[in-house]
């Protein structure tokens, strides 16, 4: 490929994900040429390289797909409640086949920079391998949690023993029986991860940063005709997903988060009713209080009350004290539980708090902590994601007057109008991000509203006669201060939270809370109000 015949595209998207196909096949339908630019082999996002062991989504399949579509919709066949990870990979890779994507979509192609050409109000992008491509407008459809938060333990380099990062699982089956194991890392990925790692490990110790809270869940296989049933009533059920605040009309982690809210407070609950919250609940009745999400005292209380429930599960006192949350609950993406707590109860598996002591470093033979050395065959890192930033800040994006977007959201902070638009970059769409509902909702509930909404906004430009459209500095404020409002009165925003929600768990990111928590009806009515305004809070030339 050369310069000369890259030039053309009505439209680049960057990232073939869920939002990047739905970007492509959005954007032809329309009438644009459009390329999508992929730095891996093949479709899939975040669920093409997340592919550890027990990765599974925490929405309903049938929730957690496209609806655009009928026909997909209707011909692919889930098989489980919850999809595991090869089978959500499977259907992106299905839906790029049904739709015939593949044909532009260009494997292989990172792009390394992007820069904004005034005075021909064209992109110029720019890939790894010295290729520049132009088109008027990008679809940044990079994903919210692509770009793995890299751990930095003195020593990784020495050890002799075989080194493995969930974020970039081998493709092959990696057979652990007989291995002494250790996982870093005790966050979505780990709590998925142990239970099936400590059927195979010889010994598994786990080396806990921050203890987390989970909700048990049952995952099971459809019955015969259940999920016939289900594609028959697709339509009510895509409906009712529209309606929902997270996008998630059925069971899912946000739906019982969001149905807690409207129990009865903890502060005024007798300790017989709190003992029967858990006798009947267990561990989510320990959590499930009106006023857990906005009194940082009850949620204090429901910690404890967690700490209860938890004791209830593993035998060992000091080890249910220690797995035992500190931080609010809520501040953090709640966690699909698949027999975490019991695990620990298994005799090839060992705890080891870092609070008490923290890692020291990697040594050739394993990981000694301040508490002592643990001879380990393989370590495991999961340690997280620089969440909705990381991505475009990774790439050199200059928009108007060689405005840079990582300085930008470095120095501002995560700025984004409507969680679609940055001010200075015009012609740049993200999918998701900050100030849009992804880390509060059901994601690809989101996605499609927010590739219809650029969709629709791109056709409206064309047919108008306008070549630029930009998001204006004080419209952007007050988005991003409107988002803040929302959750101020919350646990969201204690100091004692640290969560890729917020930034706070990357070292030197700029704080704050990244998503839009009115729920998704209200976010969509706002983005329609935007529109029928003539796009107010843009400046269109």
């Amino acid at each position: 490929m050369t310069t000369s015949d890259t030039a053309g595209f009505d439209a680049i998207v960057i990232g073939a994900g869920f939002s990047g196909l739905y970007a492509l096949h959005r954007l032809r339908e329309q009438g644009l040429r459009t390329v999508v630019l992929e730095k891996a082999e093949n479709v899939g996002g975040t669920w093409l390289f997340n592919r550890y062991p027990g990765a599974r989504c925490d929405i309903e399949s049938i929730e957690y797909s496209y609806s655009f579509s009928d026909e997909t919709q209707q011909e692919w066949v889930w098989t489980e409640t919850m999809p595991r990870q090869p089978e959500i990979e499977a259907y992106l890779n299905f839906v790029a086949d049904r739709l015939d994507l593949r044909r532009d979509i260009r494997f292989h192609t990172e792009v390394t920079g992007m820069t904004f050409d005034e005075a021909a109000s064209r992109w110029e992008v720019r890939t790894a391998a010295g290729d520049t491509l132009t088109a008027p407008f990008v679809v940044a459809a990079t994903g919210i949690l692509s770009v793995p938060k890299e751990p930095e333990i003195a020593g990784m380099d020495t050890f002799g023993g075989l080194s493995l990062f969930t974020s970039r699982w081998p493709k092959h089956d990696v057979d652990l029986t007989g291995k002494r194991v250790g996982v870093i890392g005790t966050g979505s990925t780990g709590v998925q991860l142990i239970p099936v790692v400590a059927q195979q490990a010889e010994h598994l110790t786990v080396f806990q940063r921050s203890p987390a809270y989970t909700l048990p869940w049952e995952v099971r296989p459809f019955d015969d005709g259940e999920l016939d049933e289900l594609k028959a009533n697709y339509a009510e059920i895509r409906a009712a997903q529209r309606e929902h605040a997270v996008g998630a009309a059925r069971l899912s982690a946000f739906s019982v988060m969001f149905e807690m809210m409207t129990k009865p407070p903890l502060k005024s609950a007798s300790r017989e009713e709190q003992l029967r919250a858990i006798d009947e609940g267990g561990i989510i009745g320990a959590l499930s209080w009106g006023d857990v999400f906005f009194d940082i005292e009850a949620n204090q209380m429901a910690a404890k009350l967690y700490g209860e429930a938890v004791a209830r599960i593993v035998e060992d006192p000091a080890t249910a004290a220690a797995l035992t949350p500190t931080h609010p609950f809520g501040c953090k993406r709640p966690i699909i539980d698949q027999g975490y707590y019991q695990t620990f109860n298994r005799d090839n598996v060992t705890l080891v708090d870092l609070r008490k002591g923290p890692i020291v470093e990697v040594t050739p033979t394993g990981i000694r902590t301040e508490q002592g050395d643990y001879e380990l065959d393989a370590i495991i890192y999961a340690t997280g994601f620089d969440a909705m930033t990381g991505a475009m800040t990774r790439i050199s994006v200059t928009g108007r007057d060689g405005m840079s977007l990582a300085d930008f959201w470095s120095t501002e902070g995560p700025y984004a109008y409507l969680g679609i638009a940055v001010a200075g970059f015009p012609n740049l769409f993200i999918v998701q991000a900050p100030g849009s509902p992804a880390p509060a909702s059901n994601f690809v509930t989101a996605l499609e509203h927010h590739v219809e909404w650029i969709g629709d906004c791109i056709e409206y430009l064309r047919a108008n006669g306008y070549s630029t459209i930009e998001a204006l500095p004080d419209a952007q404020r007050e988005w991003i201060e409107h988002t803040a409002e929302l959750v101020a009165p919350t646990v969201l925003v204690h100091p004692t939270c640290n969560s890729w929600y917020n930034g706070g768990n990357v070292p030197g990111k700029k704080r704050m809370y990244m998503g839009y928590t009115a729920g998704i009806p209200e976010y969509r009515r706002r983005c329609d109000e935007v529109v029928d305004a003539g796009y107010a809070g843009f400046k269109l030339a």
